[in-house]
């Protein structure tokens, strides 16, 4: 185990069951699983579904990855720099903590045949991903997960159920994909903007990453009914789509 890896490996299989449970796991599911660990979730995982890709940073945890059965292959990388499979139908992982929020929100687009994410992240991670717009909790994680999934299951995790016990608290987090808007990527490039300067207001973040003159920015929050001194936070999933129409 390495530190750098936010490494903290399930060791209470009472909780695997819930995973199972908000996973909706059937026999036709290709599961992609990032972050093995010892393969505890994984083994779970394989006796309940056609197949598991499992992606492992860290090949010193090769020997217990070894032999988790046919269904089941193992591929060491880094997941955020790989290409991942295209053929996975859920993503169901306890998620490194240092990677979790990125890895959700590039497989969100980047892998559009998985229809069901159940991940294990930290407590505050999991609040932020259906934070409502005007909270602190609120960002640019927020709007692209609900502009693409809606949220069918959570349950808070204790720390005793892994090791190393991790000095944050965990949360289990389901959600089943909705489409997507058709200008998913505009919209993403928008939301990404506005939200990289929280204090400054939408105009001046837009400007600033060049997406459109303040003046356009402006004018096309006028014609979707908001000031030009609004802040990001306060904009809903929905209109980030409407904005993004709106500009030039």
């Amino acid at each position: 185990m390495k530190k750098e890896y936010g490494q903290h490996f399930l060791v209470d299989r009472n909780i695997l069951e819930v995973i199972g449970r908000l996973a909706e796991l059937g026999p036709d599911d290709v599961v992609l699983e990032i972050g093995p660990g010892q393969g505890v979730l994984t083994r779970f995982l394989a006796e309940r579904v056609r197949r598991v890709h499992a992606v492992e940073i860290d090949r010193a945890l090769e020997p217990a990855l070894d032999g988790l059965g046919e269904n089941v292959d193992v591929v060491y990388g880094d997941a955020l720099r790989i290409e991942l499979p295209r053929d996975a139908t859920k993503l169901v992982a306890n998620l490194p903590y240092n990677v979790a929020t990125p890895l959700v929100v590039e497989s969100l687009d980047g892998l559009p045949n998985v229809g069901l994410w159940c991940v294990m992240v930290q407590r505050e991670v999991a609040d932020r991903f259906f934070a409502q717009p005007g909270t602190k909790e609120y960002g640019s994680v927020s709007v692209l997960v609900q502009l693409a999934a809606e949220r069918t299951g959570f349950h808070a995790v204790s720390r005793t159920v892994f090791r190393p016990q991790p000095n944050v608290d965990s949360a289990l987090v389901a959600f089943r994909r909705t489409e997507l808007p058709a200008d998913y990527g505009r919209v993403k490039e928008l939301v990404t903007a506005a939200f990289a300067h929280r204090r400054k207001t939408l105009p001046n973040s837009v400007a600033q990453a060049g997406l459109a003159t303040r003046e356009d920015a402006a004018a096309a929050l006028a014609a979707i009914g908001h000031p030009a001194e609004i802040r990001a936070e306060a904009l809903a999933p929905a209109e980030f789509v409407a904005l993004a129409r709106a500009l030039p």
